[in-house]
């Protein structure tokens, strides 16, 4: 069985939904005393960083996550929740991330774009993924759906499983043996964000 982490930052429904297409049950978990309970972890998330570590530590969600990750089961952050998998933000200050993946949140620099982009990059965008068994089935050329002002600096190169191109090539897809997490949407990334969630099903 799936848990959603709830904590009150995150696109619950939609993401619930998604599973529900795949045929596969997923619970909307509260409590973290039950997350020993389930087999996966998603951390969903959309909105501030610091606010989302906030919402978790008021509900005693930190450690649990952080002993369901060295059980070994696996864990799939989406969005801000792979963001939070990581040691710091400098989202709107300095905050103390899970620490679950090495390295830290940063935001966009436009100074180092290309051409005039727009912050937040949002909409339709190709990832260039490595060999990751979530990416088994994609479509040659996937394109998923971005939402997001801030991105992941991963502290170890090997951690890097999908990059993304805008102004400037950024870490969108990381792992860690079995915590992993996707800066794209998959809920809203149609076929190719349903074959990642069939993927992390069958992990």
């Amino acid at each position: 069985m799936i848990a959603i982490v709830d904590y009150n930052m995150g696109n619950l429904a939609s993401v619930k939904n998604a599973f529900a297409k795949l045929g596969k049950a997923t619970v909307v978990e509260n409590n973290p005393d039950n997350f020993k309970n389930y087999d996966k972890l998603i951390l969903p998330g959309v909105g501030a960083f610091g606010d989302a570590m906030e919402h978790l530590r008021e509900r005693n969600m930190i450690q649990a996550i952080k002993e369901f990750a060295a059980s070994g089961k696996p864990v799939l952050g989406i969005c801000l929740g792979m963001q939070l998998l990581f040691q710091s933000s400098e989202e709107f200050g300095n905050h103390e991330g899970l620490g679950l993946i090495k390295g830290k949140v940063v935001a966009f620099d436009t100074a180092k774009f290309s051409q005039p982009l727009k912050v937040p990059h949002m909409g339709w965008n190709k990832m260039f993924t490595q060999e990751h068994p979530l990416f088994k089935n994609l479509d040659e050329e996937h394109y998923l759906y971005f939402v997001h002002s801030f991105h992941v600096v991963c502290e170890r190169a090997e951690d890097v499983i999908g990059t993304t191109e805008y102004g400037y090539q950024f870490a969108s897809a990381v792992a860690c043996a079995n915590v992993m997490g996707i800066q794209p949407h998959p809920e809203k990334s149609h076929k190719n964000g349903l074959a990642i969630l069939e993927n992390f099903i069958g992990l």
